[in-house]
């Protein structure tokens, strides 16, 4: 293997990592997603790429989209209704919070 050749490698190599670590953030943030459905979704797009020898970007497309798409198939839906529902009660408390701090003086 040539030098170029493994200049070439090494990138391509660093770009797969990018995407996956990028898509699993944003899978992370997606309502309802816990340890077991980012881990399925690792699993599964390390396996076809693997099988395929694509990369992830070319099989999958842009890893936050890629993200929305898989929580929506892994994550049941009123599972992901119940964990927005509290981060929208978490951001409301945050902001009467900040409201009463700014108030204060604090």
């Amino acid at each position: 293997m040539t030098l170029k050749d493994q200049r070439t490698d090494a990138a391509s190599e660093k770009g797969r990592e990018k995407w996956m670590a990028r898509f699993q953030v944003r899978l992370a943030m997606q309502p309802g997603v816990d340890r077991a459905v980012v881990l399925q979704a690792v699993k599964d797009v390390t396996a076809h790429c693997a099988e395929t020898g694509e990369h992830p970007r070319t099989a999958f497309g842009d890893p936050d989209a890629h993200a929305v798409r898989t929580a929506e198939r892994l994550v049941p839906p009123d599972r992901a209704a119940r964990a927005r529902q509290r981060n929208a009660v978490a951001e409301a408390f945050d902001s009467v919070v900040k409201k009463a701090g700014d108030i204060a003086g604090l």
